[in-house]
């Protein structure tokens, strides 16, 4: 790799902040943006075990209370952020359709998929507007563009909100020096999504495979044959924080392996 697309792809001196940064896709992001020279922050609602390689905040991001007190800290030990990737989210109400649906199924899924986000970018684009500099990533998924009704349906509603807010959010700032970017993976191979997939499997007598496949199945198939790796997302989301991609910004990357990317 020569020295100057190195150099495009470098995030020395920056701080970047990641959600949910312990396990799967934000743990492989965290990593991924540390090992590009960046200081990284990290949150989860709770201390996992063993010594942390990044400095962690513990918080539940899904309150404001939480979000208050992440803020707090970078602001105070590292003066804001230059990058924050919005990684916390997650499927948590039941499928069956709109009938199993509560008001409270539909606002849990709201909270935390569509307004943890919404809260902490408007505590922290402040200060990346002042340096006229910095990066936001959406992470949402491909269900925002294709939901399963009987699997999905208020977290895939949720998701497409997502995706309305950021597109709006990277064309209010785009002039202010703030880029704004959605990242939106297809299946990952992180381990709720396998024990979902074990979960749906047991119900119906398939394997996780032979499950993954029948839904895949519904919005045409995976060209690649398998789900992607959080790793994979990580060296995605590395790119579009770089210099490298400084021309980037309102853009929904769909990384699904050639499932749906034209849709």
């Amino acid at each position: 790799m020569s020295d100057s697309l190195l150099q495009g792809l470098t995030l020395e001196g920056k701080t970047a902040l990641i959600t949910g940064g312990t396990k799967g896709i934000g743990k492989a992001i965290a990593d991924r943006l540390a090992y590009a020279g960046a200081t990284v922050v990290i949150t989860a609602r709770t201390s996992p075990e063993g010594d942390q390689k990044h400095h962690l905040i513990v918080a539940d991001m899904a309150t404001t209370a939480g979000t208050a007190a992440v803020v707090k800290e970078v602001t105070e030990k590292f003066g804001g952020v230059d990058i924050l990737v919005d990684n916390v989210g997650g499927l948590t109400a039941p499928g069956g359709g709109f009938s199993t649906l509560t008001d409270e199924h539909w606002e849990d899924e709201l909270r935390l998929n569509l307004l943890t986000t919404v809260r902490l970018d408007r505590a922290l684009l402040p200060g990346m507007i002042e340096k006229k500099s910095g990066v936001i990533i959406h992470i949402s998924s491909v269900a925002g563009k294709l939901p399963l009704w009987e699997i999905n349906m208020a977290y895939a509603v949720s998701k497409a909100a997502l995706n309305s807010y950021s597109k709006a959010l990277a064309n209010e700032v785009a002039s202010k020096g703030v880029r704004v970017l959605t990242v939106s993976p297809g299946g990952v191979a992180t381990a709720p999504m396998i024990q979902f997939m074990e979960h749906l499997a047991a119900s119906s007598g398939a394997t996780p495979n032979e499950m993954y496949k029948t839904l895949s199945d519904r919005f045409g198939g995976v060209p690649m044959g398998r789900m992607a790796e959080p790793e994979e997302v990580a060296s995605l989301v590395g790119f579009l924080v770089s210099p490298a991609a400084a021309y980037l910004t309102s853009a929904n990357y769909m990384i699904d392996g050639g499932a749906i990317s034209g849709v």
